[in-house]
């Protein structure tokens, strides 16, 4: 039987590299947060993804 480890809040929004990879934990509606690994390569496209989508501030 594994572990449980008890769920510690929402938390921020972060990015932190481990590694070789770049580790982004994205708070979630109704609690708990989404981590998601991803290389150098696979940041710099959701980057270019995003700024496509985003409004230019005023």
């Amino acid at each position: 039987m594994a572990a449980q480890k008890p769920r510690t809040g929402d938390g921020p929004m972060e990015a932190t590299r481990e590694g070789r990879l770049i580790v982004v934990r994205v708070p979630l509606e109704g609690g708990g947060r989404m981590a998601v690994s991803m290389n150098d390569d696979e940041v710099t496209e959701l980057h270019d993804l995003l700024g496509k989508v985003i409004k230019p501030k005023a």
